[in-house]
């Protein structure tokens, strides 16, 4: 069997683990949540109304101001929205088991025994990213 094969192996294997069926789950349930939905497009909408007032040649500081406020409302409606908060929290854990595989291929690459080696994740110092230390 060559490594591309193995490879496919292990892609197979990635996407039959708990935590890729959890993520794609909670995506799908993101994806139909319509107030979520209508909370990001209101997010997207304000995220351009504030980049079209500070192109302006008269910006109006008062009205970026304004809209930056209301940019952070949508942005805390959508992280405090129930399917986006298991969305998130599956993504981090599928996003860490995808670190570790490709931190063993990493190590192992540079020569590290296959059976042996271990991979220590690093802290990127944020955690908004983190599935948690260990």
């Amino acid at each position: 069997m060559d490594i591309i094969e193995i490879t496919r192996q292990l892609g197979r294997a990635l996407q039959a683990d708990e935590r890729f069926i959890t993520v794609q789950l909670a995506r799908q349930q993101s994806d139909e949540d319509q107030a979520l939905q209508d909370a990001i497009g209101e997010f997207n909408l304000k995220r351009m109304a504030i980049n079209n007032e500070a192109q302006k040649e008269n910006r109006s500081e008062e009205t970026i101001k304004r809209l930056n406020e209301e940019l952070k409302a949508a942005y805390t409606q959508i992280m405090e929205n129930e399917n986006m908060i298991r969305y998130t929290e599956a993504k981090a854990a599928f996003d860490a088991l995808v670190q570790e595989v490709t931190g063993l291929i990493s190590l192992m690459a540079d020569g590290e025994d296959p059976d042996t080696c271990q991979y220590q994740a690093a802290c990127s110092g944020n955690c908004a990213s983190c599935a948690g230390c260990d």
